[in-house]
């Protein structure tokens, strides 16, 4: 299945003058229920106007998560780590250290009521971020994130680096997206990733590029802002 073309820079910035938005890195693992209940307070928050947008980077402990579309049968190892139900649009992912998540609240009322563009602008997010390492991310029409192709491993294979899913309420979005920088891939094997059984999962240190998180963060804050907009430290 071809890539899709990326979308042009800018194409989700604010059609409204506002305030940047509010970058918020945390250094030590957030539990799953803590980070989602942090999540719905500030999109709400945003909203209603009482708030700046946010991009929120952080990392989670060993976890899956059961997206609105999620199966029973890809449940692998129900008692490998905790599952946690969430709202978000599709299936059964992972989240665990060595993964960098990146929780986006944005308003698409001021920028774009389209949730096709928006995740493919997520997507065109992360492959910006993957060029900075030369790393060559594709988005394919029949499955949602970023994937690279592995011809080392045979004609046709490809592996997941990055996933997405999403939920939007009253036009705010949150939920996003997560990059695979170094995580225990084993623990991906108690699920079937996002419902696809036929490809494997990857990161950047499985690919052979020795990155820091920081780094990471560096190229994904430079990568965002050529699609979505100024950022600002949050306090």
């Amino acid at each position: 299945m071809a890539p899709r073309l990326a979308l042009p820079a800018g194409d989700f910035h604010a059609l409204s003058d506002g305030a940047p938005v509010a970058w918020r890195i945390s250094d030590t693992p957030v539990p799953y229920g803590d980070a989602v209940a942090a999540m719905e307070e500030r999109a709400e928050a945003i909203a209603a106007g009482r708030a700046s947008e946010l991009v929120w980077l952080l990392e989670h402990p060993p976890l899956y998560t059961a997206g609105t579309s999620a199966r029973a049968s890809d449940l692998v190892e129900p008692d490998r780590f905790p599952v946690h139900r969430t709202g978000r649009g599709g299936q059964y992912t992972y989240h665990g250290p060595g993964q960098r998540v990146a929780y986006v609240m944005l308003d698409l009322n001021r920028r774009r009521r389209d949730l096709r563009a928006y995740v493919a602008a997520l997507e065109a997010w992360i492959i910006a971020t993957l060029e900075a390492f030369n790393v060559r991310g594709e988005r394919r029409e029949d499955r949602v994130g970023v994937w690279v192709r592995r011809p080392e491993k045979g004609a046709g294979v490809e592996d997941k680096v990055a996933a997405i899913g999403i939920r939007v309420r009253r036009w705010v979005s949150f939920h996003g997206i997560s990059l695979n920088v170094e995580p225990d891939l084993s623990h991906f094997t108690g699920i079937v990733p996002c419902g696809i059984a036929g490809h494997g999962v990857t990161s950047l240190v499985d690919l052979g590029h020795l990155v820091s998180m920081p780094e990471v963060d560096m190229q994904l804050r430079a990568a965002f802002e050529a699609i979505f907009g100024p950022t600002v430290a949050a306090d």
